[in-house]
């Protein structure tokens, strides 16, 4: 059993700096789609097309640090409603 433990707890380790890159790699992926959201159809685009911006899309932009596993698919959905393509992931 002790040993089950071990390495259960090796594995473990192991893993936390992989989920660790995954999270800096969602939060980095997140913030281009927020700025490609916000170069395209942000402020301005949607002023010049007589549109309000999105409320659920502003807040997925603002937790994309903090919560970007949740974020990133709001963002996307705008970007692929006003058919922009996205940014590459990664």
């Amino acid at each position: 059993m002790t040993r089950t433990i071990t390495l259960f707890m090796i594995c473990a380790g192991a893993l936390l700096p992989v989920a660790a890159s995954a999270q800096q790699a969602d939060s980095a992926y997140c913030a281009a789609l927020a700025t490609q959201y916000q170069r395209y159809v942000g402020d301005s685009a949607a002023a010049h097309r007589g549109q309000q911006r999105d409320a659920t899309v502003d807040t997925a932009i603002t937790q994309c640090s903090t919560n970007s596993a949740t974020a990133i698919p709001v963002i996307e959905k705008a970007l692929k409603n006003a058919r922009i393509d996205l940014p590459p992931r990664g």
